[in-house]
């Protein structure tokens, strides 16, 4: 997975920060060390499992200290490999057009979503973000993220943690009890722009937790990278 996500973003990024349990901490640092990642690469390590909120905040220090801080913060899970170089050009390009967007991401239309992001019909606005692992009822058919985000330098080191301070736990999972990255999606949208492009094709959505997944993945996007 690790070098899946090296060799696609390998050049999108001027540096790379790994977030990691501590039981893997040793096996990712001695494998990033043989397999050196395209860019200097840093990890991170989140020593309760409290939720992808808080994962992904985790190297904020970190790249503060980055000589220069970036301008903008790609975020993805590595169990998204399946993502394609189309999309990727896709979000490159509306995260760079003016006006800037405080968050770009792609999305998909598919079959029984695992996430569903709810719009207003009129504004076009996502307002919620349904979890089927929470329990929320889900649409037969709905439009999902592909675990691919790009922030702003604001977005990610101001109104993130923003979001996370203010989070209640009546706005943790219903079911999980984690305090997810997603629902910070329409708290955003309520405040700044969220741009989404369309995903390639929706199986890019699928993210590689088992070996049924690997396998339909690798069936149904022969174009992606192999090793």
């Amino acid at each position: 997975m690790i070098d899946y996500l090296f060799d696609l973003y390998g050049a999108e990024v001027s540096r790379i920060a790994l977030v990691v349990r501590p039981a893997d901490l040793a096996q990712v640092r001695d494998y990033c060390a043989s397999a050196p990642a395209p860019v200097p690469c840093e990890l991170a390590v989140q020593d309760t499992p409290t939720g992808m909120l808080d994962a992904i905040l985790l190297p904020r220090e970190q790249l503060l200290r980055a000589d220069p801080v970036p301008d903008r913060i790609w975020i993805t899970w590595c169990d998204q490999i399946g993502m394609l170089p189309e999309t990727v050009d896709r979000l490159r390009e509306a995260s760079t057009a003016p006006p800037l967007p405080a968050m770009a991401m792609p999305t998909a239309m598919r079959r029984e979503p695992y996430i569903h992001l709810a719009r207003d019909a009129q504004s076009g606005r996502i307002t919620q973000v349904l979890h089927r692992r929470e329990g929320d009822a889900m649409p037969d058919e709905g439009e999902t993220d592909a675990g691919l985000f790009s922030l702003s330098r604001e977005t990610y080191f101001d109104l993130l943690p923003q979001f996370a301070d203010a989070l209640s736990r009546t706005q943790e999972g219903a079911a999980t009890r984690e305090r997810n990255f997603l629902p910070f999606i329409p708290w955003l949208h309520a405040r700044a722009e969220v741009r989404t492009v369309p995903c390639v094709s929706w199986l890019e959505t699928v993210g590689v937790n088992t070996p049924e997944d690997a396998a339909r993945v690798a069936e149904n996007l022969p174009s992606m990278r192999r090793r």
